[in-house]
């Protein structure tokens, strides 16, 4: 549901088409595609540059309840600034804890990737400081800065999950 329900009125004659709308779209949109849209990839420092790769995303908002995805695929002059980086979110979030996200890094050719997560902080409207685990130290988390994985072309960062939105 993507809108306030209707207060109802004692007495009031209900009709089929108040029926349609108010229960029926309603509960059809939660099986709806999901809707497109484009993340903006920030950093605290010099801004990352697109350049050949391409950015992805897609989200449903059910309620305040946002499931979200989205995808980094790297090109051969993709270039990471300077900084930690993040990812932008398709609605708004909550003001006390809406949520953490998951993230994995792929790489091309290869079956093994980095795991991670990112919290997001209150009415935040991008993720907070992506952490991937260090594959060569166990229970040791970085930030994603520049050059923390390195990405090259064909390679993908992804992130998912759910989140509770503002509104």
């Amino acid at each position: 549901m993507t809108f306030a329900p209707r207060l109802w009125m004692a007495g009031e004659t209900v009709t089929a088409a108040m029926l349609n709308t108010e229960i029926r779209d309603q509960f059809n949109s939660m099986f709806d595609a999901w809707t497109a849209f484009t993340p903006t990839w920030t950093s605290t420092g010099t801004a990352p540059t697109l350049g050949n790769g391409t950015l992805t995303g897609r989200y449903m908002k059910i309620g305040r309840t946002v499931h979200v995805y989205g995808a980094l695929t790297f090109g051969s002059t993709t270039n990471t600034g300077t900084g930690s980086l993040t990812m932008g979110l398709p609605v708004q979030a909550a003001s006390a804890s809406p949520g953490v996200l998951s993230i994995t890094c792929s790489r091309t050719g290869s079956q093994n990737f980095l795991l991670g997560a990112s919290p997001i902080s209150n009415n935040a409207t991008s993720l907070g400081t992506m952490w991937l685990a260090n594959p060569s130290t166990i229970g040791d988390w970085n930030s994603w800065t520049d050059g923390a994985p390195t990405l090259a072309a064909g390679d993908i960062m992804r992130y998912y999950g759910t989140y509770q939105a503002a509104t």
